[in-house]
Parts: structure tokens; sequence; C-alpha cells
């Protein structure tokens, strides 16, 4: 078959290049003689035809009636001849072209297949990539453009390898064979060409543009079109007369008035399928840059072009990319200062949409202000949800997070210029603008302050004010009490107070309450919680703000704990701690649970409702607090039962119980390893009056230092182990005595006299402990006679033991019976108290009074009496 009728097909360029060996050099150059000579000849057939037209021209006019339209034997071989003038003047190539143009078509593939992620296609390129370079080879050198290619795929791969490890999305099948031939194969192969590829990236346009490469000899002939070789100077200077075109290929022309135009077709076109949308930005930004262009088109272009950015990040899992991100803070930045300057221009909500594109609208008359429709505030939120976005997806432990976190300045900063702006809307009754615009766009100003330290703020507020100019103030925030972060949350809070409702004020108040307590003013913020009454409606309110309620009110805990008030905290926090759903309830983490069933968009919606990692409370920390609280209130409850069995029995916290429990099941302890060991740890010497012990155990959990004032911290609480080990103390071994100094026990435990005898004045006042306090000789006084017989405790023990059965009994005839068992409910009405009595938190057991039963293992608890209550 002729080359001249070959197809384009790919698949068929080995054949092809096999059959163009054919054409020698010494072909071509027969070939190039004999075009000479024809071409000699043509020039002299051309003079002569041109001798010849005048005369031709004669005889035509000569002609007449039918003989005009016949043709003559002279004039059917001239248009022989002018055709075999065409066909000479194709261009005609080389096998070696050929050879470099099909080269240049496979690299293109292999690029094509880079910009679609298609592994499958560059793997096939490129095994017939190779093939063909070793056609064009030089020695050991290759083409530039082979080098060139090779190694930006090569780049390409490591670049898809590097996102394979750290994005849960895998590839198919077919991708992933496609990447892993590649990889074998490519790193093999650049060995061969490792000089030249060092040089090209060292320096890729120096080595492109080098002529070490041995170009192909070129043929001598007269073929017409040529292309020239045009300079990249000269190539800017050609491309100054061209103008863009459309898909229709029709001239598109940017100028100030089909801005408006251009726009209604960029409206008109998102949402739309196949629409690209970078390529709408690209336009959006050309129309930004022509001059001359009005402040009301300059308006109407940014809110465009910001809206579109954010299109963006529409997907349901997709983040906003950082580049676009900063481009509409930055878009977002110019267009408030042009409505800072063009004070005639607002944009607000509920303003008429103009519609003639041809002509541009004009202030009406009896008015002050052209309107433009649109939202400030929506654009600042959605700014400030799409960087809590990136956030979330963003490894909190990497220094990626922390660049992204330096954003928040200038979001910040946005947010500020907002507000000021509405408050200048806002001195206008006749603009109606809404109090609620104000409202949500101060919200996000105490979104981003409340949880943070004074000190923070107060370099957010000192960059915020810099930003705007001398003469801008603020209404509600005046700028001589920005350096106040205190007084700033507060006039914060207090204004949404009192012209918001619902969800917004009930954040304001929570933001106030969570600002307080982490600054250590626990009355303050602990009134301002129960006053809100928020504990009662709070789950009538959207997921995030019950999110911030849990924050809050761990935060109050923590802050009572700071402050020594170990029952406060241990009560406060009770409610999220001891649920065992911490990282779910503070937003800071997917707890999966074993047998849920939780579709795919509740699963993402739940991602979505996580808080960034800079927001985060310390869980660890967290627990650390609640367990060590609840030892301080336990241990001395379980040695008060332990001792009193007609006491009933009552349980603080049934997670350190379970903990605790589990701990004396052990057959071997080793030494602590986390702070839940060192709280058993300490709990276990506590018990038995070991309280040096206990303090060092606690003193050793180093989760301490991330609190301030670590020292304080470990002084109050070896203080509190102190007095609970006394309390312990009396307990345990109030039956042992008659009297008891109280010399003796402050110097048993370290405490003043005083200190002594105002715990155990509160004790009996409390009715804790049957005793007496001799203040004449100091001495406690022990009352004999009122502690149970051994016959009374193994009677309340049977009695225990017969209520727990009977309600074993009743529950599993009410399964059985599927709920009819009501019929058969005994009319005594046994109180929840005789059954508190006999349960111990879903463990179950029998009280074993003052013979107690020693454990499998000889585990059996070393507190003294307490070891029965921890059993019983």
């Amino acid at each position: 078959m002729s080359r001249f009728f070959r197809g384009g097909d790919d698949s068929s360029t080995d054949s092809s290049s096999e059959e163009e060996e054919v054409y020698t050099s010494e072909e071509e150059e027969e070939k190039v003689q004999a075009e000479d000579e024809s071409s000699s000849e043509e020039e002299s057939e051309e003079e002569e035809s041109d001798e010849e037209s005048s005369s031709d021209e004669e005889e035509g006019a000569k002609k007449k009636g039918a003989s005009r339209f016949l043709q003559s034997d002279d004039e059917s071989e001239e248009e022989e001849e002018e055709q075999s003038d065409d066909e000479a003047t194709t261009k005609v190539k080389s096998a070696k072209d050929k050879r470099f143009d099909e080269l240049e078509s496979t690299i293109s593939q292999i690029q094509n297949g880079q910009k679609i992620n298609d592994w499958s296609l560059i793997a096939n390129e490129f095994d017939k990539l190779n093939r063909q370079v070793v056609k064009l080879q030089d020695g050991s050198k290759a083409p530039k453009s082979y080098i060139k290619a090779i190694a930006d795929l090569e780049d390409f791969m490591n670049e898809t390898l590097a996102k394979q490890k750290v994005t849960p999305k895998k590839m198919n099948a077919t991708n992933a064979r496609g990447l892993n031939a590649v990889k074998q194969r490519i790193r093999k192969n650049n060995k061969d060409y490792q000089t030249q590829i060092d040089a090209y990236r060292k320096d890729a346009d120096a080595f492109m543009e080098s002529d070490d490469e041995v170009a192909a000899p070129k043929v001598v002939s007269k073929v017409r079109f040529e292309a020239p070789v045009v300079s990249a100077e000269q190539q800017e200077e050609d491309d100054k007369g061209f103008s863009t075109v459309d898909s229709r290929g029709k001239v598109v022309q940017y100028t100030p008035e089909s801005i408006l135009k251009h726009l209604r077709a960029i409206i008109e076109s998102r949402g739309k399928k196949n629409t690209d949308r970078f390529e709408q930005i690209k336009v959006m930004e050309t129309l930004n840059k022509v001059v001359p262009i009005t402040p009301y088109q300059k308006i109407r272009v940014l809110q465009t072009l910001i809206s579109a950015r954010f299109d963006l990040g529409a997907g349901g899992a997709a983040q906003m990319p950082l580049d676009q991100w900063k481009a509409a803070e930055r878009d977002l930045a110019s267009l408030l200062e042009i409505l800072e300057k063009e004070k005639d221009h607002v944009v607000v909500e509920g303003a008429e949409e103009w519609d003639d594109d041809d002509k541009l609208p004009t202030i009406p008359e009896g008015e002050k202000y052209l309107k433009v429709p649109g939202s400030v505030v929506s654009l600042i939120e959605r700014l400030d949800d799409e960087l809590t976005r990136s956030l979330q997806a963003i490894d909190p432990h990497t220094s990626e997070y922390i660049d992204r976190l330096t954003d928040e300045g200038s979001l910040y900063n946005t947010i500020f210029r907002g507000l000021l702006y509405y408050e200048h809307l806002r001195k206008d009754a006749s603009l109606e603008v809404p109090q609620e615009s104000l409202n949500r766009i101060i919200q996000r100003r105490l979104d981003h302050v409340y949880y943070k330290p004074a000190q923070v703020v107060k370099i957010l507020e000192e960059n915020a004010w810099k930003q705007v100019s001398a003469e801008a103030d603020s209404e509600i925030t005046p700028r001589s009490q920005s350096g106040d972060a205190s007084k700033l949350i507060n006039i914060l809070s207090n204004y949404l107070f009192e012209n918001s409702e619902g969800i917004i004020r009930a954040r304001a108040m929570l933001c106030q309450i969570y600002f307080l307590a982490l600054h250590d003013e626990y009355y303050k913020s602990r009134d301002l919680m129960l006053t809100s009454h928020l504990q009662e409606t709070i789950a009538n309110f959207d997921i995030a703000t019950q999110i911030l309620y849990n924050r809050t009110l761990v935060q109050v805990g923590l802050c009572a704990f700071r402050k020594g008030l170990v029952y406060d905290a241990q009560n406060t926090l009770q409610e999220i701690c001891g649920s065992g759903r911490q990282k779910e309830l503070l937003a800071q983490g997917v707890m999966i649970q074993r047998y849920s069933q939780v579709t795919p968009e509740q699963e993402r919606l739940e991602k979505q409702r996580q808080l960034p990692f800079h927001m985060h409370i310390n869980l660890e920390l967290l627990e650390c607090v609640y367990l060590t609280c609840s030892m301080l209130l336990e241990i001395p409850l379980l040695a008060q039962t332990g001792s009193s069995p007609d006491v009933k029995k009552r349980i603080i916290s049934k997670t350190y119980r379970r903990m605790l429990e589990y701990h004396e099941r052990q057959i071997f302890t080793g030494p602590p390893e986390n702070t839940r060991d060192h709280v058993m740890q300490a709990s276990k010497a506590l018990a038995a009056g070991e309280w040096k012990k206990a303090t060092d155990f606690i003193h050793s959990i180093k989760i301490w230092d991330l609190m301030p004032n670590t020292e304080d911290i470990k002084t109050m609480l070896a203080k509190q182990i102190q007095e609970e080990g006394l309390r312990t103390y009396l307990f345990t071994y109030a039956p042992f005595y008659d009297t008891l100094a109280i010399a003796t026990l402050s110097s048993m435990f370290e405490l003043d006299s005083r200190k002594v005898s105002a715990v155990v004045s509160k004790m009996i006042s409390h009715e804790e402990l049957a005793a007496a306090l001799d203040q004449v000789t100091e001495t406690v006084i022990f009352r004999k006679g009122v502690e149970l017989s051994r016959l009374q405790s193994l009677a309340l023990t049977l009695s225990d033991k017969a209520s727990s059965l009977i309600e074993t009994n009743e529950r599993t005839l009410e399964q059985k019976t599927q709920g009819s068992a009501n019929a058969f409910s005994r009319k005594d009405n046994r109180g929840g108290g005789q059954r508190g009595g006999g349960q111990r938190g879903g463990r179950g057991g029998a009280r074993t009074g003052g013979n107690p039963q020693r454990q499998a293992g000889g585990t059996q608890f070393t507190g003294g009496a307490l070891g029965n209550a921890v059993r019983g």
C-alpha cells in the first residue's frame, strides 16, 4: 500500500516506519535532481504560456456561438500541466522527520493521560515511546523531547504515589495496574539517560535551547509552504493581533459595555452540566481588569467572582482549593474597600435586580443610594465555613495545618470590616437593613474569640484595627475598649442577648460562659449557666449549639477543679464523662459503634460537625480530672458504707466504680503506665490510709503540666488527699476506737489540729460519724452500741438478696409475657431505696457483713472494711 493512503492511526506506526525505510538517501537525491529539472522546465513553460496567453485571448474573442463552450486539445493539455504543478507543491518529509512527528504524537498522548489520571493509557504509550526512540537515537543521546517527557512522567508518578499514601480513596484495579507497570519500568529506563535528565532538571530552558543534539539533515528542495522559524518575542507580538473566541468560533470582546452581558451569561450557566468553572473564573478575572470600569460593574463582577470560587467547593465532601480560598478572601476585601469608598453604592438584600444589560443603572431621583442586590454577610459566612472545612481535612500534626491556621487572622480582619460596614448601613433607616444580618456577623466574630486566651484576642483586635482607617470607629465595640478581651466578649454577648433570640441568643450566652470559665471566673460562669436555664431547653436547639453547650459545661467543670472545688467539678463533669462518649459529645472525633447501622449520609454529616483541632479540649486531661475528683469522693463513701451496713448504698460515679472493680480483679498489678493506672493505684493507697503514696501517684501524672499554675494544682491536690485520707481513716477504723486524740490524727496526716477538728466536727454534724468532740481534752469520743450486731447485718444482707431476686424475676416475667406482667405486679410498692441498697450499679452481689469470703487468687481489697464495700 502506498504511503500516501496510510491513515493516522497510532496502531500502524511500526509498520509504516518499516515501509518508510525504503526511501533511502540516494533515492531522495535522485528525486531532488528530478524536481530541479522539472522546476526548470516548468519555468520555461510558464514563459511560453505567458507569451501565448495574449494570442489565446484574441482567438477566444473570435469564437462565437456554441464553439465558445467547446474545449480544444491545447486547452486540455494546459489543464493537465496545471494539475501536475499543484501536485508538485506538496511538502515532502523524510523518514526521520516522520518518526519525530510520531514521537511527538505519542508524547502528547502521555500528557493527555496525565491530565485525566489514566495510567492504563500512559503505560501503553510509554512502551510505544521507548520503541520509537530507538530509531531516533544518536549514539547514547536521545531526543530532548523524549528526555523532557520521561523526566516529567517520573515526577508526576512520584506525586501520584505520594497522594495515594495520604488519601483514603483508592484507584480502580485497571488504573492501579497501569501505575505499577510504569513504576517498575520508568526507573529502570531512566537510568540509561540519567545525565541528560539531571541536566534537564537543573535548567529546563537551557537544556531545551542547547545545540548538543545533532539536527536531522535537511533536504534542499524547492518545496513551498515551509513554516518559518519564529522567535518567542515575535510570537508574543503576533499574538497581540489575535482575539479570544468562544466555543462557536465567534470573537469575544471584553469591553466596559459588554461586562453585564458576560455576567448574565455566566450566572445563567452556573449549576448546569459540563460547565467549566475555572474558565468562568478566568473570564470574570479578565472582566475585573477591564478599563474603564464603573463601581457598579466592579461590585457586580466581584460578587459573581466570589460566588463562582465558592462553587469549586460545593461538593459533599470536597473542600475549596487553597489558592481559590485566598483569592476569594482578597476579592471580598476588595469588595469591602470599594463599598467603603463609594458611599452611594450599597449592597443590601432584597434590592431589585437590574435587567437592562445595555446601559448602566443610575441613582433614582429622590434617593441617596444605588442599591445592588446581594449579601456581604453570606459571603463572609461561606468564607468562614470553607476555612473550617479545610482545617478539618488537614492532618493537625503537620506544618501544613499551622500554615493554614494563619489565614484565620486575615479572615478575622474581613469579619471586622464587614461588621463596620453593616454598622454604617444601620445608621440610615431608609435602607431597612435587617437586624439579623448584623447579629449574624457579630456571632461570627464572637465564634472566633470566645475559646482563645485574652492575650491572643488582644493581638487579633490590634491587627484588625490596623487594617481600617484611623477615623473609623465602631459603636458596638469602640476602639478604646479593644485592648480588654473580657470587655469585648461581654459587649458582644450582651448585644446579641438584647437584640436577638433563639439560637444566636443561646450561643452568645454560652460563649460568654465559656470565656469566663477559661479565665478562672468560676462563680460568674456558674451563676450565668444556672440563670440561663439552658440545661432545660438545650435539647430543642440544633446539634451545633448542643456541642457548644457540652464544651461550655466541660470548661466550667475544669474551672471548678482549678479552684479546688472537687465536688462541684465532679458533679459538672459527670454528665459528659460518665457517658463514655466524650469524643462524640464534644465533636472531637467520630465514635464507631460495633453494631450501629450508620448510613453514609449520617457519617458525612457527623464528620462535617467535627471541630478543628486547635479548638479541641484535651480528653486525657479531662479524664484525669474526672477520675481524680471521683476518687476523692468515692473512697470515703466506700469506707463509710463498708463500716456501716445500715447506710443506704450510694454511687457517685459508676464509671469510676467499674474501673476500680476491674483493677481489683487483676491477679498481677504492675507499675502504672497511663493516667487511669495512676489514679487506680492512688485509690488503692488512699483506701489503705497511705495518703503520701497516693499523693505521689497523683503528682507523677504528667498531664498536669498542661494546666496553668501546675504547682498550685499539685498543692491543692495534696491538701485534698490529706483531708479525704483523714475521713477515710475515721470511717474505716471508728469501730475499733473508744477515744482518739486530735494530736494523733494531726501528726498522722500532717494537718493542723484546727483543720482536723473542723473535719471531725463537720462529719459529726452531718451524722456521718457517731462520735463527740471533747474540746477540753481535744479528743474524739466514739459512741458504742450504735453499730449493728452480727445477726442484724446478716438479716439486712438476706433482705437485699431477696429484693434483688424478686426484681430479676419480675423483669424476666415481663420479657416473656411481652409487657403483660403488670397484672401480676405486687402492691407493696417496694421503693427505690431497697432496690438501690441491693444493687451495685449492674454488678450484683451480696454484702457479706463482717466475715467476707476471700476472692479467688487471693486478690482481696486491702482497704480494711472498704474491701467489703467494693465487693458488696
